[in-house]
This record gives structure tokens, sequence and C-alpha cells, in this order.
């Protein structure tokens, strides 16, 4: 019989699975899809720590409770600091954030995500690095930061330039969709299970005394198949992407794709432009910096960089587009946000280079990512 227990407090917003040799920590925020709090980042890293010690703990598997795995972090909570000039409250649950991704991705024993359902942000942050990410035929998996002002962060400047080609640029600045085909297709997830025998698979990896990740692997690979991607997937696009996508500048990817256009009628090549000239300019610039430099980069890096960006993109120095588009997007929802810059060309190397830079604050420090010896346990390192 497996035995479960929970928070005392925080509504039971992270729930504890304990049969045999692995340990199930189930997102419990259904109504809100699971969005990360930090409470729940606190928690995952208290339990992530406190298995990796446990010798008869041998993996961890995640899930969340509901139609999504993890639509992200709460940034509504985010916005709120923000607006009432706390910005270092807002800094303090990035840090916590970037530093259980590091976690995850040097973690030495396995992680097995269940991603039945959304993943998109945040939830890409605390799955992606870990060695199994098991897609459904539910799963729906974005990077959809460009449209609120923001950046695809937690790692995804390692994970998503890993990826092939240029892929992870057409996803990060389009905040494309993926089912779960694509995302194994692109090796965005390791597997792809039915949904209708995950309780199988749960009740075979509980029984595991193994943390092998060839043992893993064998096994989730018993309940795996091998989807068939849409015809109309992006994936199968990928030389438009790479050939439009490599370019040096969001405005030459941009051009690259309006002359595809006029060569092809293609729905596909028309809503990446849509997706492009709707979203934050300031967001777009960084975001292909960003991914740009994590091609060179190791996952530490990648988040101690993002740590800056993202006290920058808060503090609103340069643009306040972050304030802006959860405005439009997830507070008023009339989904016309009022960017500024308003336009690509408004936004000088000057501006840029600023997000990039260290904060100009007497009392902010760089993220401090605690000492870990298993560089790097994650799946992703193998693209």
């Amino acid at each position: 019989m497996a035995s479960f227990s929970s928070s005392n407090d925080q509504e039971d917003q992270v729930l504890v699975e304990e049969k045999s040799f692995a340990r199930t920590l189930i997102m419990n925020r259904p109504k809100q899809l699971n969005a990360a709090t930090d409470y729940m980042i606190s928690r995952f890293w208290e339990l992530f720590l406190l298995y990796e010690k446990n010798s008869n703990v041998k993996l961890v598997i995640i899930k969340g409770k509901g139609r999504a795995f993890c639509a992200g972090g709460d940034v509504a909570a985010v916005v709120r600091d923000i607006n009432n000039g706390k910005w270092e409250s807002a800094a303090i649950f990035f840090r916590r954030e970037y530093t259980l991704n590091y976690l995850m991705a040097t973690y030495s024993k396995p992680q097995v995500s269940i991603l039945n359902g959304i993943v998109m942000g945040g939830g890409a942050g605390c799955s992606i690095h870990g060695s199994f990410r098991v897609a459904t035929e539910n799963s729906v998996f974005a990077m959809p930061e460009t449209a609120l002002g923001l950046f695809p962060d937690v790692g995804a400047s390692y994970f998503l330039s890993r990826l092939p080609g240029h892929f992870g640029e057409y996803l990060g600045l389009t905040g494309a969709r993926l089912d779960g085909a694509e995302m194994l297709a692109c090796g965005l997830a390791t597997h792809f299970v039915p949904s209708v025998k995950l309780p199988s698979l749960e009740a075979a990896l509980h029984t595991v005394d193994s943390s092998d990740q060839a043992v893993i692997s064998a096994i989730i690979g018993e309940y795996s198949e091998l989807p068939m991607l849409k015809e109309q997937s992006a994936y199968h696009r990928l030389d438009v992407i790479n050939r439009c996508f490599s370019r040096r500048t969001v405005e030459d990817i941009l051009s690259a794709l309006e002359r595809e256009a006029t060569n092809k009628v293609d729905g596909w090549i028309l809503a990446s432009i849509q997706s492009l000239k709707k979203a934050s300019p300031t967001s777009l610039k960084i975001s292909l910096r960003s991914i740009r430099e994590g091609r060179l980069q190791g996952v530490g890096q990648c988040l101690v960089r993002e740590y800056r960006m993202v006290c920058h993109v808060i503090r609103g120095e340069v643009s306040k587009d972050f304030v802006e588009g959860c405005r439009a997007i997830l507070v008023d929802k009339d989904r016309n946000p009022k960017w500024e810059p308003p336009r690509l060309e408004l936004l000088s190397d000057k501006m840029v280079d600023k997000y990039f830079s260290k904060v100009d604050d007497e009392d902010w420090e760089d993220l401090k990512l605690p000492p870990r010896s298993n560089l790097p346990a994650s799946a992703m390192a193998k693209l």
C-alpha cells in the first residue's frame, strides 16, 4: 500500500506518495494549472535533498494533478511584488526556482517527470533538466515568455539551444506549442507513453530497486510507443526553421520568414510571423541573445546569466514589458499589451547589453549555485 503525506500548510500544494523505492511528488494546484508557488519550489528543494541522501530512495517521480503538469511559475504573485515596490521579493522567487532547476540538472538519482498535460515555462524548468521526461497524447509544451514580456528562463537557454538545428530559437521566440509526439521528436521528451498505460508504468517504477539510468530507461521503454508526427507539425519544417531562425538578429529572422511567405503559402509561416510581431520587442532581442549564448555555456552558467537578466526585467530599468504583458494576458486579459519600446528598431545594442550585466544595487549579488558533484545528470546533455 502506498502511503500519502503532505504539508501541513499552504493547502497541500505538494502531495508526496511513498511506495517501495520510489517517491512521487504531485503538484496539487489543479485550478491554477499547478502554477509553481514559492512554497512549492521550497518544498521540492527540501524533498529532493532529503531523497538524495536516503539510500532507500532509488528514484523520484514528478507529476501534476488535473490537466496540467505545471503551466509555469506563479507570475501573478511576482508581479504583485513588483507593483508593490518589492522587486527584491520577486528576485528571491526566481533565485529559489533557478537553484532548484540546478539541483535537478545535477541530481544523482533518476528523476522521471510524467508530462501528461500542460508543461510550460517553470513547468519545463522542473522537468526538462531531469533524467527522463515522459510525454503522452495529452502533453502540451511551450515557452510563451516573449508574449508576457519575459524571456525563456529556468535554464531554457541551455536546453533550447541544444535542440536540433535552430528549433530552440523558433520555440523560444514564437512561444509555439508542441504536442507529445513533437516533444519526443526534438528531444524534449525521452519517451512517449499513452496515458492509459501510465498507472502500469508507475507501478513498475515503484518496484525498481535501482538508480541505474539504463534500468529505468528500459522499464519506461516497455510501455513506450513511437507516435506519428502530424502532417502540419513544425518539426517537418526544420529546414525552413534552420534557414530563418539561424539569422543573426530578430529583424533578420522576421525578414527571412516574410520572404518565405512570399514564395509559399503556408499557414505555419504566417503564424510564426504573427507571433513575433505580437511579442515584446525587448523580450525577443534578449531571448535570442540568451539562447545563442546558451549554446556555449553549461547549465549552471546559463542559470547565473538568466538570473541577472530576470533581475533587470523585474526592476524595469530598460523596459516594464513584463508587468504590462502580465496585465494584458493574465489580469485584464485584453491581449493588447502596449510594449515600450514598441518596435525592434528602437532597441539599441546598449539597451540589450544592460540585461546581461550585473545589477547596479549594493544589496544585489549574482546567483550563487551550491557545489554539486554530478555534472550534468541531464539527458539533455546528450543532444
